[in-house]
Protein backbone atom coordinates (compact mmCIF):
# COMPACT_ATOMS: atom_id res chain seq x y z
CA UNK A 1 0.00 0.00 0.00
CA UNK A 2 1.47 3.17 -1.12
CA UNK A 3 1.94 6.14 1.30
CA UNK A 4 -0.26 8.98 1.56
CA UNK A 5 0.18 12.70 1.70
CA UNK A 6 -0.09 14.58 5.14
CA UNK A 7 -2.36 16.84 4.80
CA UNK A 8 -1.37 20.56 6.27
CA UNK A 9 -3.30 23.38 6.99
CA UNK A 10 -1.78 27.49 7.08
CA UNK A 11 -3.55 30.08 7.80
CA UNK A 12 -1.17 32.89 6.59
CA UNK A 13 -1.22 36.57 6.80
CA UNK A 14 1.01 38.44 4.40
CA UNK A 15 1.91 41.86 4.09
CA UNK A 16 4.34 42.32 1.07
CA UNK A 17 5.22 46.60 1.49
CA UNK A 18 6.76 45.89 -2.33
CA UNK A 19 4.11 44.55 -3.84
CA UNK A 20 0.93 46.23 -1.38
CA UNK A 21 -0.23 43.32 -1.14
CA UNK A 22 -2.07 42.53 2.42
CA UNK A 23 -4.33 39.26 2.33
CA UNK A 24 -4.92 36.41 4.22
CA UNK A 25 -4.76 32.78 2.86
CA UNK A 26 -5.92 29.33 4.35
CA UNK A 27 -4.00 27.02 2.71
CA UNK A 28 -4.25 23.53 2.65
CA UNK A 29 -1.45 21.50 1.99
CA UNK A 30 -0.84 18.30 0.32
CA UNK A 31 3.32 16.81 1.43
CA UNK A 32 4.42 14.35 -0.70
CA UNK A 33 5.76 11.38 1.19
CA UNK A 34 9.35 12.29 -0.44
CA UNK A 35 8.86 15.88 0.63
CA UNK A 36 10.48 17.28 3.78
CA UNK A 37 9.07 19.50 5.75
CA UNK A 38 11.48 22.19 4.93
CA UNK A 39 10.63 21.78 1.33
CA UNK A 40 7.33 22.12 1.57
CA UNK A 41 7.76 25.69 4.04
CA UNK A 42 9.80 26.83 1.25
CA UNK A 43 6.12 26.72 -0.98
CA UNK A 44 4.65 28.51 1.52
CA UNK A 45 7.60 31.01 1.06
CA UNK A 46 7.38 31.39 -2.39
CA UNK A 47 2.88 31.48 -2.53
CA UNK A 48 3.64 34.32 0.09
CA UNK A 49 6.63 36.41 -2.01
CA UNK A 50 4.29 36.04 -5.16
CA UNK A 51 1.05 36.05 -3.24
CA UNK A 52 -2.49 37.26 -5.39
CA UNK A 53 -5.95 36.18 -6.00
CA UNK A 54 -4.90 33.94 -8.91
CA UNK A 55 -1.66 32.04 -7.32
CA UNK A 56 -2.32 28.50 -6.92
CA UNK A 57 -0.66 25.24 -5.85
CA UNK A 58 -0.52 22.54 -8.79
CA UNK A 59 0.19 18.52 -8.18
CA UNK A 60 3.83 19.99 -7.44
CA UNK A 61 5.38 16.46 -7.38
CA UNK A 62 2.77 13.92 -8.86
CA UNK A 63 3.17 16.20 -12.22
CA UNK A 64 6.25 16.58 -14.41
CA UNK A 65 4.16 19.06 -16.65
CA UNK A 66 3.28 21.69 -13.95
CA UNK A 67 5.64 23.31 -11.35
CA UNK A 68 5.00 23.85 -7.95
CA UNK A 69 3.01 26.82 -7.60
CA UNK A 70 1.59 29.34 -10.91
CA UNK A 71 -0.48 31.67 -11.67
CA UNK A 72 -2.92 31.76 -14.96
CA UNK A 73 -4.34 34.33 -16.74
CA UNK A 74 -8.44 33.89 -17.40
CA UNK A 75 -7.61 32.77 -20.58
CA UNK A 76 -5.54 30.56 -19.14
CA UNK A 77 -2.44 31.43 -20.37
CA UNK A 78 0.64 30.38 -17.58
CA UNK A 79 2.40 33.71 -16.63
CA UNK A 80 3.97 33.14 -13.69
CA UNK A 81 5.70 29.44 -12.66
CA UNK A 82 7.39 28.81 -9.97
CA UNK A 83 9.11 25.45 -9.39
CA UNK A 84 11.67 24.65 -6.08
CA UNK A 85 14.99 22.51 -5.95
CA UNK A 86 17.60 22.50 -9.29
CA UNK A 87 15.45 21.21 -11.86
CA UNK A 88 17.56 20.55 -15.31
CA UNK A 89 18.23 22.53 -18.11
CA UNK A 90 15.41 21.11 -20.33
CA UNK A 91 12.82 22.12 -17.59
CA UNK A 92 14.02 25.51 -16.84
CA UNK A 93 13.58 25.67 -20.80
CA UNK A 94 9.76 24.77 -21.43
CA UNK A 95 9.14 26.79 -18.13
CA UNK A 96 10.89 29.89 -19.55
CA UNK A 97 8.59 29.03 -23.04
CA UNK A 98 5.65 28.50 -21.47
CA UNK A 99 5.27 31.40 -19.00
CA UNK A 100 5.65 34.99 -18.69
CA UNK A 101 7.86 34.63 -15.37
CA UNK A 102 9.64 31.70 -14.39
CA UNK A 103 10.97 31.87 -10.75
CA UNK A 104 13.25 28.95 -8.94
CA UNK A 105 13.50 28.67 -5.59
CA UNK A 106 16.60 26.63 -4.38
CA UNK A 107 18.19 25.54 -1.60
CA UNK A 108 20.68 22.98 0.19
CA UNK A 109 22.76 26.13 -0.59
CA UNK A 110 26.34 25.23 -1.66
CA UNK A 111 24.88 23.04 -4.56
CA UNK A 112 22.47 25.67 -5.70
CA UNK A 113 25.17 27.46 -6.38
CA UNK A 114 27.26 24.58 -8.06
CA UNK A 115 24.17 23.94 -9.99
CA UNK A 116 23.64 27.06 -10.90
CA UNK A 117 27.58 28.43 -12.39
CA UNK A 118 27.05 24.96 -14.40
CA UNK A 119 23.81 26.04 -16.27
CA UNK A 120 23.88 29.73 -15.98
CA UNK A 121 25.25 30.39 -19.50
CA UNK A 122 23.25 28.02 -21.72
CA UNK A 123 20.12 30.29 -19.77
CA UNK A 124 21.36 33.82 -19.65
CA UNK A 125 19.00 34.02 -22.79
CA UNK A 126 16.00 33.84 -20.99
CA UNK A 127 15.07 37.20 -19.44
CA UNK A 128 11.83 35.90 -17.75
CA UNK A 129 14.29 33.22 -15.09
CA UNK A 130 15.06 34.25 -12.22
CA UNK A 131 16.58 32.24 -9.34
CA UNK A 132 16.11 32.64 -5.54
CA UNK A 133 18.67 30.96 -3.20
CA UNK A 134 17.64 30.39 0.69
CA UNK A 135 20.37 30.11 3.11
CA UNK A 136 20.68 26.55 4.45
CA UNK A 137 20.21 28.38 8.14
CA UNK A 138 16.74 29.81 6.63
CA UNK A 139 15.45 26.48 5.16
CA UNK A 140 16.68 24.56 8.34
CA UNK A 141 14.35 27.45 10.74
CA UNK A 142 11.60 27.50 8.33
CA UNK A 143 11.20 23.46 8.66
CA UNK A 144 11.29 23.51 12.73
CA UNK A 145 8.23 25.89 12.45
CA UNK A 146 6.04 23.57 10.74
CA UNK A 147 3.11 22.07 12.58
CA UNK A 148 0.49 20.54 10.91
CA UNK A 149 -1.91 23.72 11.69
CA UNK A 150 0.17 27.03 11.13
CA UNK A 151 -0.61 30.56 11.57
CA UNK A 152 2.33 32.22 10.06
CA UNK A 153 2.94 35.88 9.24
CA UNK A 154 5.02 37.51 6.13
CA UNK A 155 6.16 40.65 6.53
CA UNK A 156 7.51 41.46 3.25
CA UNK A 157 10.17 44.87 2.81
CA UNK A 158 13.01 45.36 0.09
CA UNK A 159 13.08 41.90 -0.59
CA UNK A 160 13.50 40.96 2.95
CA UNK A 161 11.00 38.42 4.85
CA UNK A 162 10.00 38.49 8.45
CA UNK A 163 8.22 35.38 9.14
CA UNK A 164 6.42 34.76 12.64
CA UNK A 165 4.22 32.01 13.98
CA UNK A 166 3.65 33.06 17.52
CA UNK A 167 6.02 31.89 19.27
CA UNK A 168 9.37 32.49 17.47
CA UNK A 169 9.97 34.95 14.11
CA UNK A 170 13.01 34.59 11.47
CA UNK A 171 14.91 37.03 8.91
CA UNK A 172 15.12 35.13 5.71
CA UNK A 173 16.84 36.94 3.11
CA UNK A 174 16.16 35.16 -0.25
CA UNK A 175 19.45 35.92 -2.41
CA UNK A 176 18.63 36.27 -6.02
CA UNK A 177 21.27 34.44 -8.13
Amino acid sequence: MAIKSTIYKADIQISNMDTYYFESHNLTIARHPSESVERMMIRILAFALHANEYMAFTKGLNADDEPELWQKSLSDEIEVWIDLGQPDEKRLRKACGRAKKVYIFTYNYRSALVWWEQIKNKLSRFDNLTIVAITDESFTAMGEMAKRSMQLQYMIQDGEVLLTNGESSLTIMPERL
